[in-house]
């Protein structure tokens, strides 16, 4: 620290500064008397330096009052002749004006050396706060490209992960049509034996054909959930009461969970509705309580929440594949062993499982992702090891009128046709319409056959008393909706149900059917033909 910033305390306070050049004066004024005839030749000279050190120390008004001052008490008393209040010679005038000039000189010069140094500090000072700004301000932006960069690394990851489930789709979707078209063929005929036994056989025989359907029932849940997953399945949604399905659904979850798990259900006030498939959300429901069942094999507790809640900018910039917005919101949480990052991040990939060989397919969190995102939705899993998982389910909120319907449970007796109803089927697969025909003939339908669009309308044109067409939709030349529309332009009372065994054409569209449309997809037994069949003929 310089003098002058050491001594700037004392130049803000007046009171002490002037006093102090007096002191200063009265100081110089003493040390002249004992020097005596000493400096007798230099009356004005032995008072500048209490001329400056006031000017130093205190400013221009301090100096100026020590320059008076030591100028009144040298021509008083050491200016011949003593006690001479004015100069009596014109020596004496020019002496006196010469020290007064070159007092106000030192005055002006040391003033000017004060202002510098207030402004050099100002600057300092200024420059000081400028950097400390500039430092606050480029680790506060260096915080925020930290976080952006994060944020965006983070969207990144969730843009490659939909790229690789939409790959892992679009491979699905390739061979779930001619998946399903052998299913469908397995699962009709054995569904036919199975009827046709006439109970003198060996047991046995009856056995293996429920365990070969068993086996294929399996297959298709498999490729239904490979379907779900890639967000191809046909979605029917409607207005659905989230409290109203948890709550109905508490007795099937006890009974599917046992009797160590606790269930707990925080059912939220003036809960929003949401549009979205009702017995796909029970199958994603119940598919999360299955896994955080087995993560609890000690048992433990079971909470499941609904909220309403939005979703903001903020949160859809982190998550590329979200729209802001309101959402209503179901939480599973359990209390069991958790799951590390490394398993969160891959937990809802196709066939990844945690659980030991036949405990799992690694395909039920997959067909719940798939089904939440073909609805518009989104699901986050929230956990840590040894601290339980929460999984949350996003659905859009539904603006409207709520319906609040539950799904009817219970088995219905197989409806028997009519021979009075005639059916058309329509299959470009020789195996599939033929199995398909047998079937109907089964359950008591007269049945016409065509393997095409074209000659469909053939069928159509000799016999137009025909109730109801059962359209494949994927065939060459004419596809299903194609035949539907001529079919319905020219006979407008023949009932249309479409079967197909992939759902990425005309008749779903972003993932729901068409308004109106009915589909039975592939594979089906005979008990869904016979109920759709049925459920269609008895419709006005």
């Amino acid at each position: 620290m310089d003098l002058l910033s050491a001594t700037d305390w004392l130049r803000q306070k007046p009171r002490m500064t002037y006093p102090l050049a007096v002191a200063l004066v009265a100081v110089t004024f003493f040390l002249r008397l004992a020097a005596g005839d000493v400096l007798s030749g230099f009356p004005f000279l032995g008072f500048f330096p209490a001329i400056v050190f006031a000017s130093f120390l205190g400013g221009a008004g301090p100096g100026l009052l020590a320059a008076v001052l030591s100028a009144f008490l040298v021509q008083l008393f050491f200016v011949e002749p003593d006690n001479a209040f004015w100069p009596e010679v014109g020596s004496q005038w020019l002496a006196l004006s010469t020290f007064l000039i070159n007092a106000l000189i030192v005055i002006c010069l040391m003033q000017a050396i004060i202002i510098s140094h207030r402004r050099q500090r100002k600057l300092r000072e200024e420059l000081a706060n400028f950097n400390t700004r500039l430092e606050e301000t480029v680790a506060r932006r260096t915080a925020q490209l930290k976080h952006e960069m994060e944020e965006h690394a983070a969207a990144q990851a969730q843009v490659r992960q939909l790229q690789k489930m939409e790959t892992i789709g679009q491979l699905t979707g390739g061979v779930a049509h001619d998946f399903n078209n052998m299913l469908a063929i397995i699962i009709g005929s054995l569904d036919l034996a199975e009827r046709r036994l006439a109970g003198k056989e060996d047991p046995r025989l009856l056995n293996s054909i429920q365990n070969a359907r068993d086996g294929a029932q399996r297959a298709a849940v498999l490729t239904a959930r490979l379907l779900a997953f890639s967000r191809q399945q046909p979605l029917a949604p409607e207005v659905i009461d989230l409290n109203r399905l948890v709550g109905g659904m508490s007795e099937l979850l006890r009974r599917t969970l046992g009797e160590h798990i606790k269930i707990e259900t925080v059912l939220a006030g003036g809960l929003w509705p949401t549009f979205a498939d009702l017995s796909q959300l029970e199958n994603a429901i119940l598919n999360l309580a299955v896994n955080a069942r087995d993560a609890m094999p000690g048992g433990g507790k079971l909470t499941i929440e609904t909220a309403n809640t939005e979703l903001d900018d903020r949160y859809a910039r982190m998550h590329a594949d979200v729209d802001a917005g309101q959402y209503v919101m179901t939480s599973i949480t359990d209390t069991g062993i958790g799951m590390s990052q490394e398993v969160i991040e891959r937990a809802f990939d196709p066939f990844y499982t945690t659980k030991g060989p036949g405990k799992g397919t690694g395909l039920g969190l997959s067909q719940v992702y798939g089904y939440v995102k073909q609805s518009r939705g989104h699901i986050k899993i929230y956990s840590e090891v040894g601290g339980g998982t929460t999984a949350k389910i996003y659905l859009p909120r539904h603006v409207g009128v709520q319906t609040g319907r539950l799904a009817e449970s219970g088995a219905l007796p197989l409806p028997q046709g009519s021979a009075k109803d005639t059916i058309l089927v329509v299959e470009d697969d020789d195996e599939v319409r033929r199995m398909t025909i047998e079937s109907l003939r089964e359950l008591g339908y007269t049945v016409f056959e065509a393997s095409s669009g074209s000659e469909a309308l053939e069928v159509l044109g000799k016999n137009p008393d025909i109730d109801l067409v059962f359209t494949d939709i994927i065939m060459p030349e004419m596809n299903g909706r194609q035949l539907a529309d001529a079919v319905n332009e020219k006979w407008p009372d023949v009932k249309i149900l479409y079967t197909t065994g992939y759902t990425r054409n005309a008749i779903v569209h972003n993932g729901v059917l068409d308004h109106g449309v009915s589909l039975l997809a592939k594979p089906f037994s005979l008990e869904q033909l016979a109920h759709k069949i049925r459920e269609l003929l008895s419709t006005p």
